[in-house]
This record gives C-alpha cells, structure tokens and sequence, in this order.
C-alpha cells in the first residue's frame, strides 16, 4: 500500500471542506456557492489557470508540471451537485438546507480532488498537464455534456479523461472497475391516460384509467422477462402510478412514470421499441387515449481498454494488487461522465465507501477514511501518467 504521507497530513484539512460542502447542498447548475469555493481555493493553491462558468457553472483548473517538456494533458473530474432528499442522519455537519442532501458523495468527491490539486500544485513532479474539472448537475442534468459541449476538452488539449465514484458496499482502501461498458444507459418515460371517468359502482360506462394503467405495467414487466435475451442486461420500472381521489369514482385520467435500463445498445432499441408497442395495444385495446413521452438519457458508460488497464495498475499500486477488482461487474445505474467518455479516451473506477447506506438513501454518509486513498489515486494517476 502506498498512500502519500502528504495527503495523510492533509486528510483533517480535506475532511473539513468535505464537512463544509455537504452542510450546504446545491442542485443541479446552481452551485454557486460550491463553484465559488472551488474557484478560491484553487487559485489559493497556485492553478496556473482557474476558469469559471464551462458548462455554465462548472469550474476548471490547469496545474503544469515543474518540466513542461511533454504536451501531454490529462483531465481529472469530479461532480458537485447534491440531490433533493431530505437529510436523514444526526450528524454535526448535517445539511442545513431543507430537502436538499449529499446524498451520493459527490461532497467527498470534490474535497478529494480539490485535495490532489492541493498537493500537485505544491510539488508538480510531474511533466506536462493536470486539469482538474469540477462539474455540476451530474444528478440528472447532463453537467457533463454540457461541458464537452461548451468545448472544454478543446480549449484545454485534454487527450485523456477520469474519473472517480464511491462505492458503498466495497470495503475502504479497494478500487473496483471494467473495461467497456461498465455502467447503464438511462432512459425515462412518462405515460398519461385518458379514459373514461365514472361512478365506481357502473363500471360499464367508463374506461378505467386505473385498469389500462395496471396492464401497461404488469406488461412493461414481460420485457425484460420474454423479450431481452437472458444473458443480456436491461431493466424497466415504474416508480410512480397516480390516479384517482375518491373510494366510488373511477378516474378519467393516470399516470406512469418510469425509467428504464440497458449495457446495449440493441438492447436499449429493444426495450424502447417494446414500451411503445404495448402502450399503443393496449390503448387500442381498451379504446382510450395513451400519450407515451419517451426520452433517451444519459448513454452507457464504456471505459477504453488501454486506460482501464492503466488506471488498475495506478490503484494497484496505491491500495495493494489484491485490493483492486479489475472485473467488476457492471450496474444498472447510469452516470454523466460518459459523455466525457464518448469525447476522449479514458476510465471511471470506483472507491470502496465502507458499509454505508446505499447511494441515495437519505441516511447516506460519505465516508471521510476513504479521502487518503482517492486522493492518492488522483495523485499518482497524474505523476505515473505524466512521468517526470
């Protein structure tokens, strides 16, 4: 195990600014405030280059090595942005902002990195360039693409990207990942039906809203089931059914909400080819009016191959060979840094989080001894990859 004696002395100092962050929770695009901590202090540090506002409120630093023989640039990203739950936890630095949580670590995700970008831009043994990205709005908001988009990875040369996630469930101080295709592509669905609302007790002369609703999603459940080939991946669920407001009324109206999952790309054609032939039988089955909004999200997140190898041997070498899963398996959640995938070759591993409640869960915690060794990491991935 190599963790940097440096960052162990900094681990108190890390741990309050990930204490800092989680207090004060923002959504989305607006964090402002986080965005604005992370500008100060790495212009605190020494950046060579801090620029605010890529991708509309995400923050970049641009660290160079003490050489500056190579042309070589690598990008390192972390996510900024909370989630809209309602903290459940008695910690001392529980959110203070009602409804709103870090909720999925990305608190600790931005202390570490902002703790690698401490530690390179004091010693900057390293020959060529760091940056460092600070995105937000990775909880659903695309941060991600709208920072490619904004041409981040142009205006800095960035030719190789990375990034990092916690792991709840992995033990602390292991590393986990797989080439290709290692997390979901996600995608949403919104169906709303119009029936035929009536008296509970003449159910003959209306169309059941809640009846059609039922079909859809017990049929929804047959896809994965007798249309995906077994030994592929997907996954369709409805997390919202709501319709009605009295025991005697049948409604007119109902809707669905749901999401779906898939590791291929003609298996996400499948699923989406599937919902809306079933909704559309089933609309004209019963004679009602179904309205299927179907709306392809964030695509599978593929690690490349030479990069992946790359990034094991670097965790490897910070957390011990035996402590590093080189296979792990693929997850059905998706994850916005695949759009910096789909730009620049590159690999997302996962940091193992202790046993911690699960990612969303209102009573999760990041856990705070897991900072030396994605910090580490962070580290010796920039000086192995831009040796001095």
């Amino acid at each position: 195990m190599a963790i940097i004696n440096r960052i162990t002395d900094l681990q108190d100092e890390i741990v309050a600014w990930r204490h800092d962050l989680h207090a004060h929770p923002e959504l989305l695009y607006d964090v402002h405030r986080t965005a604005a901590s992370v500008a100060e202090k790495l212009k605190a540090f020494g950046c060579d280059d801090v620029v605010s506002g890529l991708g509309r409120t995400g923050v970049v630093g641009v660290i160079r090595g003490r050489k500056g023989n190579s042309n070589k640039v690598i990008g390192l990203r972390a996510d900024m942005d909370a989630l809209p739950i309602e903290e459940a936890t008695d910690l001392p630095y529980k959110s203070t902002v009602p409804g709103k949580m870090h909720a999925c670590g990305h608190d600790g995700h931005t202390a570490m990195l902002l703790g690698a970008a401490r530690y390179l831009t004091e010693t900057r043994n390293f020959d060529g360039t760091a940056v460092v990205i600070f995105q937000p709005a990775e909880e659903g908001g695309a941060g991600g693409k709208a920072m490619v988009d904004d041409g981040m990875m142009e205006r800095f040369g960035i030719g190789e990207v990375y990034g990092m996630h916690n792991y709840p469930g992995m033990p602390v101080g292991h590393f986990g990942l797989r080439p290709g295709v290692q997390m979901a592509a996600a995608d949403f669905f919104n169906i709303d039906i119009e029936g035929v609302g009536g008296h509970g007790a003449w159910p003959h002369t209306t169309i059941d809203s809640i009846l059609i609703g039922s079909q859809i999603h017990t049929l929804l459940q047959s896809i994965v089931s007798r249309n995906v080939n077994p030994v592929e991946a997907a996954v369709v669920s409805v997390c919202m059914f709501h319709a009605g407001s009295s025991h005697n009324a049948i409604p007119q109206t109902a809707q669905l909400r749901g999401t779906a999952r898939s590791l291929a790309p003609q298996v996400r054609d499948l699923v989406e080819k599937r919902i809306r032939e079933i909704v559309d039988g089933v609309a004209k089955l019963h004679g009602a009016k179904v309205n299927l909004d179907y709306r392809r999200g964030y695509p599978m997140l593929e690690n490349h191959a030479a990069q992946s190898e790359f990034a094991v041997s670097v965790a490897a070498e910070v957390a011990g060979k035996d402590k590093v899963n080189a296979a792990l398996d693929p997850v059905m959640s998706a994850e916005d840094f695949a759009y910096m995938l789909n730009s620049r070759p590159g690999a997302y591993i996962f940091v193992g989080n202790g046993q911690s409640a699960e990612l969303h869960h209102p009573a999760y915690n990041f856990n705070d001894e897991a900072i030396p060794f994605g910090t580490s990491y962070w580290v010796k991935l920039v000086e192995t990859a831009l040796p001095g």
